[in-house]
Formats: C-alpha cells, sequence, structure tokens
C-alpha cells in the first residue's frame, strides 16, 4: 500500500522556482509555453517537429496504454509523507490546463530518493489508458527530487459522490487563462488518493513539451469519486480535450503493485 506518514521535518525543499510552473514540464516562461497545443498545427502529433530541442520523438515517451502488465511481489510500496495539511501556494490557467502550485517540504519516496511535491494538474480525458478504458478526468501529481528527477502520481477520476478536497480546490476558480491566483491555503492533499492504493509503474517521459523521459509513473489502479458538478467546473477551464495520444511501448516492462 501507499504509506502516509506525518514530516516532521519542516525543512522547505529549495528546488528553483521555475520548475514548478507548467504542467509536468516546470517552465512556464520558456518557448515550449508559446508553440504547441493540443489541436491543429500545434497539436501534439507535430510536437517533435516544432520543437526541435525536446524529447517528444523519444523511444520512451508516455502516455501509454496500460496493458499486457506484470505483478512484480518485489515492487516496493510508495511512501507518502503528507502533513495533513499541505500549503497550496498558487492556482494558475497557462492555457492547456488548470494547475496548483506548491512550496512545500511534503514528498513521497521511492526506491529510497525523496521526490517532492511542486504541482498538480488536470487532464480530461486522462491520457493514459488502463487495458484500453479510459477514465473521463485525472489529477497529475509532479513531484521532484532534489537532483531533478522526476516522479509523477496519475490518480483517475470517475463520477460519483462529491469530493471534499475538490470543494477546497474549486473555491479558488475561476481562473482564465494567463491568470495566476496566490491562495497560501492550506489542503488534505491525504484524501487525494483512493483507498486502494494498487498501482501501475513504469518508466516513461512528461506527457507535455519538452517531454523530459526517465520520469518514473505511478498510475493508481482504482479512480476517486467527484461529482458531475465538480467535474465540469474543471472541464469549463481548459482546452477540449487536452491529452497526448498514447505512445509505444518499446520494450518497457510495466509493473503492478497489488496491496
Amino acid at each position: 500500500m501507499f504509506l502516509f506518514a506525518c514530516n516532521q521535518n519542516e525543512k522547505a525543499n529549495n528546488q528553483s522556482e521555475t520548475e514548478t510552473d507548467h504542467e509536468e514540464t516546470t517552465e512556464e516562461t520558456s518557448d515550449h509555453e508559446e508553440h504547441w497545443s493540443y489541436d491543429g498545427e500545434t497539436s501534439p502529433e507535430h510536437w517533435d517537429e516544432i520543437l526541435k530541442d525536446s524529447d517528444c520523438d523519444g523511444m520512451y515517451q508516455s502516455p501509454i496504454n496500460i496493458t499486457n502488465y506484470i505483478q512484480n511481489d518485489s515492487l516496493q510500496p510508495v511512501k507518502v509523507f503528507f502533513k495533513d495539511s499541505t500549503m497550496i501556494h498558487e492556482v494558475l490557467n497557462n492555457g492547456h490546463t488548470i494547475q496548483y502550485n506548491f512550496k512545500s517540504s511534503d514528498y513521497i519516496m521511492f526506491d529510497d530518493v525523496k521526490y517532492y511535491i511542486k504541482q498538480f494538474h488536470f487532464h480530461e480525458p486522462e491520457e493514459h489508458l488502463i487495458d484500453g478504458v479510459r477514465y473521463p478526468l485525472a489529477v497529475h501529481m509532479v513531484h521532484m527530487s532534489e537532483d531533478g528527477g522526476y516522479a509523477v502520481v496519475a490518480v483517475m477520476a470517475k463520477e460519483g459522490e462529491r469530493s471534499k478536497t475538490f470543494d477546497v480546490l474549486e473555491e479558488f476558480l475561476p481562473v482564465q487563462v494567463g491568470e495566476t491566483k496566490v491562495i497560501d491555503k492550506i489542503v488534505n492533499l491525504k484524501v487525494s488518493f483512493p483507498e486502494n492504493k494498487s498501482y501501475f509503474h513504469y518508466i516513461g517521459s512528461l506527457t507535455t513539451p519538452p517531454c523530459t523521459e526517465n520520469v518514473k509513473w505511478f498510475v493508481m489502479k482504482d479512480p476517486i469519486n467527484i461529482s458531475l458538478e465538480q467535474a465540469n467546473v474543471i472541464r469549463e477551464l481548459m482546452p477540449l480535450n487536452n491529452y497526448r495520444d498514447q505512445q509505444p511501448i518499446n520494450g518497457r516492462n510495466i509493473k503492478l503493485y497489488s496491496e
């Protein structure tokens, strides 16, 4: 299972703020922001053409259709060291998604490496498929280690009961394209995870330019519930279908950690 613990170390992670601002990429102010989109001549199939310095044509890209996976008994649980009250610094609309940025010492740990929560954002529908099934909405929680390595936790969402976490998040919406609102409010992110903490794990990439590779992905097997009303609040603020199509597996191993 995912292991939750209170982080008694209040030392803030001093990762550069330029590494927290743009979806899985962390370069909101870079040239990438101006030259890609999800449709037309700057849609995902053209990213490698228009962004010559990116990894978008790499061998180990994300997202993928999660199939032909193996249950790996040696795979360890991801330890989640989130406080009951995680500080959200700001929310922004960068024209591609709604994104919440953090200045927090909260982190997850995998293979004895700490990955600090930097931001999370939304995709509608979710980019990964699980056995060919695509969920209507997902949250990507982006973490970064002190040496700049990425770990992304993807949490699917389906229509159901209202989410208390989403109730808090939506207090700060709407935000228009190009707008940033400073929040500096607390939220309990622990309840953002499904009750069953089984997950799929593979090595991939960021799903937005520059599509950096060697990203550790943890795709939660079970979804969380949000109400249709809550989902529509998010949808109305984002581009339609802000997702990248599935990328070739190219021989990668997909592992299942099961509780």
